[in-house]
């Protein structure tokens, strides 16, 4: 079985995924992570994030065993990643690697911006998180001061609507709900009342499965 979580940054769908997971036992990947190591290449290497070039041959050449966690998270590396994702060669290359992965059984959760409607759009499941662009904001501020990062709040926001319209707009899988997606607002919800709305909803689509 495969779910599905999309959604833009800082909706929580990478914690809600995860939970997921572990809750039924499945293998889980961030695709995010594979933009982040696909940048943290071409800026390791002293190139722009922006040449299709530099960047489809650090995807191609990917070996994701080889990138240090921490270093991932770096803001400059969550930027360019969301400009190499813009690049159609990078997610070409990309798209094979998720899709074996989705394939592990018993199942498989992917949380990303494509996953329900291009890299898995058989997925049983389909879940699509989002909050308001403020409350993202404000959890992204949060978690960035707790790192030790003195950054503002309207710097924060004014990113966050950055990457949306980037991410949206793309020629190249946008970032929008798939036909058949829960869509799961969080923004008021906390994390556990937002994990337990999606296990309502995927026992739902196990149930109908099994029919």
């Amino acid at each position: 079985m495969i779910i599905a979580v999309d959604g833009p940054a800082a909706a929580g769908k990478g914690t809600l995924a995860q939970a997921l997971a572990t809750h039924y036992g499945f293998h889980f990947l961030d695709t995010g992570s594979l933009y982040r190591m696909v940048a943290l290449a071409v800026l390791t290497r002293h190139e722009d994030p922006r040449d299709p070039k530099a960047a489809t041959s650090a995807a191609e050449n990917l070996d994701p065993k080889s990138f240090d966690a921490e270093a991932l998270r770096d803001e400059e590396v969550g930027k360019a990643a969301s400009t190499v994702a813009a690049i159609p060669q990078v997610r070409a290359a990309l798209l094979d690697l998720q899709r074996i992965f989705a394939a592990r059984k018993p199942g498989a959760v992917l949380d990303g911006r494509d996953i329900g409607t291009v890299v898995c759009p058989e997925a049983e499941a389909k879940i699509f998180v989002t909050a308001s662009p403020e409350e993202r904001a404000r959890r992204r501020t949060l978690e960035l001061q707790q790192r030790g990062d003195r950054i503002a709040f309207d710097a924060v926001l004014a990113d966050i609507r950055e990457r949306d319209a980037r991410d949206s707009r793309r020629a190249d899988a946008p970032l929008v709900p798939a036909a058949d997606a829960f869509v799961l607002d969080t923004s008021d919800l906390d994390i556990d009342a937002a994990v337990a709305a999606a296990i309502r909803y995927v026992d739902r689509a196990v149930a109908k499965r099994s029919a």
